[in-house]
């Protein structure tokens, strides 16, 4: 479903009026034109389908190497990725850890780099981001298991309210084999130690 502009930029002057503002001095002028194009941009994964990238799959066994099936983890490390809060429309940002154990079926890695940003382009709260990543890596692909691990700071927290520019926000969400904490040390270790001391024994 597309952002409909013409809709943002009536209610971005009525904002700006109801704020105290006069929309038509020149620096606020253009203002409800760039919400326009930034809501477009932020929002854009809402109703789009986040599994989609996930359709076309490469098959292991079907190449050079038919034996081969993949034994361990495919980690793809440090997605940037930024968001909008629900609760007060702020950003945050940071960075996805995603790890899965394939079966036979594997998938380009911008796969998952497009489910991440499909997910991040609505309004958010992270622990439901992380949890929406695994689950749609979970359901449409041939998996054991998936972990993703969040790590992003949030506008609401560095900007308001107290104020804490260095705190950031880790989560974690495990399906499959990777619902034990043993099963995903490895990659917790391989993501980073910054990562594993936080959640190292979460559940």
């Amino acid at each position: 479903m597309a952002v409909d502009r013409d809709r943002v930029q009536r209610l971005t002057r009525e904002l700006l009026e109801a704020i105290g503002e006069d929309p038509e001095r020149p620096g606020l002028k253009q203002t409800p034109a760039r919400m326009a194009d930034l809501y477009a941009e932020f929002f854009s994964g809402v109703g789009e389908d986040a599994a989609a990238p996930l359709a076309r799959t490469i098959s292991v066994a079907r190449g050079p190497a038919p034996e081969t099936l993949p034994s361990g983890a495919v980690l793809l490390r440090d997605i940037r990725f930024r968001s909008v809060c629900e609760h007060h429309l702020l950003p945050f940002a940071g960075r996805a850890h995603i790890a899965y154990l394939p079966g036979e079926q594997v998938v380009g890695l911008g796969a998952l780099v497009r489910v991440v940003e499909i997910l991040a382009a609505r309004p958010q709260v992270q622990e439901r981001l992380g949890e929406q990543i695994a689950d749609t890596i979970a359901e449409h692909l041939d998996t054991r298991g998936v972990l993703v691990i969040l790590d992003a700071t949030h506008g609401c927290v560095t900007m308001r309210g107290g104020r804490q520019p260095e705190a950031s926000t880790l989560t974690i969400a495990a399906r499959g084999e990777y619902t034990e904490p043993v099963a995903r040390q490895e990659l917790i270790t391989l993501i980073g130690a910054s990562v594993g001391s936080g959640i190292g024994g979460a559940q």
